[in-house]
């Protein structure tokens, strides 16, 4: 949708509008750098630990019940995971209003892109501006014009992915070499279209069958591709459910699409981070403004609630 588009230009860093960054070490350290700024302020974080519900009591969240037997409880419960697997999965209908749930039952995932990541021994040559130099440095787009990303869609319609996608790419290790063995690269390809559900087979069966179409495609327009590929991870819709609890692959924990925008994020009634439940709120990209690494929705949360 155009707000899409809008959401992935509006970025800011440090003043300078529609930039995008690298986060030394990779994104997921910007994940250990607020870990390491909560520990520091006192807060007990624990992972590989699964929640099996969460625990009501007269209407009031009080807790949370780890899938190890565990029960933690709490004065708060803030849920950072998609409405679907906060209300569907982990709290029980009977706790929650009829219309509110009917409201969940009906928000959209329906995701679209999946990611492929290669491993280079050395940099890969594109036709149009062929040898290494700064360009290189940017975001590289697979999208030579409108028709080409509508027929890439067209596929991804009737359930099947697109065999010559759209493909959105950058190589970090020209900014950041640690992440990366010396002389050795890495192109992150962020792939469209790839729906969750395909018309015939599995994501498992075609997994495959996905990262060649990627490689054929980067092969069209840098022909050495193939030969300097050392290792590659093809991640699937349904692989970014399964590793990232990403409903139906959805980056954004749902559609950025008008009736799941603004005050209907995530439901009309409950866009200010509240829930039905007491104590119970919503702080991830389920919420208002949406996806994306900026940490938004967590923030503005975190505001309403100590208004609260």
């Amino acid at each position: 949708t155009a707000y899409v588009l809008l959401h992935h230009y509006m970025g800011e860093i440090d003043g300078a509008f529609r930039s995008w960054g690298f986060a030394r070490g990779g994104t997921g350290a910007i994940s250990n750098a607020i870990a390491g700024a909560a520990r520091e302020a006192g807060v007990e974080i624990r992972t590989n630990a699964p929640v099996a519900h969460i625990t009501v009591r007269h209407g009031e969240a009080s807790g949370v019940a780890l899938a190890n037997g565990d029960e933690l409880s709490a004065d708060m419960v803030l849920s950072s995971v998609d409405p679907s697997l906060t209300f569907l999965k982990f709290i029980a209908e009977t706790d929650l209003p009829g219309e509110f749930l009917d409201d969940v039952r009906r928000y959209k995932f329906r995701g679209s892109s999946g990611k492929v990541n290669l491993a280079l021994g050395t940099l890969p040559d594109f036709t149009c501006l062929p040898g290494p130099g700064p360009h290189l440095r940017g975001a590289i787009s697979i999208s030579p014009s409108v028709d080409y990303m509508e027929r890439a869609y067209d596929q991804a319609k009737y359930g099947e992915f697109s065999r010559r996608p759209y493909i959105d790419m950058v190589i970090p290790t020209l900014t950041d070499p640690s992440v990366a063995p010396p002389g050795k690269h890495i192109l992150s390809c962020f792939v469209q279209y790839a729906p969750y559900k395909l018309k015939s087979g599995t994501w498992d069966e075609q997994r495959d069958a996905f990262g060649d179409a990627v490689i054929d495609t980067l092969a069209e327009y840098a022909p050495n591709i193939r030969e300097i590929v050392l290792h590659r991870q093809v991640l699937t819709p349904l692989d970014l459910e399964r590793e990232f609890g990403l409903t139906e692959g959805n980056i954004f924990q749902g559609e950025l699409t008008l009736e799941q925008l603004f005050f209907l994020r995530p439901a009309p009634g409950w866009a200010q981070y509240a829930t039905p439940i007491r104590n119970l709120w919503m702080c991830g990209s389920a919420t208002h403004p949406g996806g994306g690494i900026m940490g938004a929705p967590g923030r503005n949360a975190a505001l309403r609630i100590l208004k609260s």
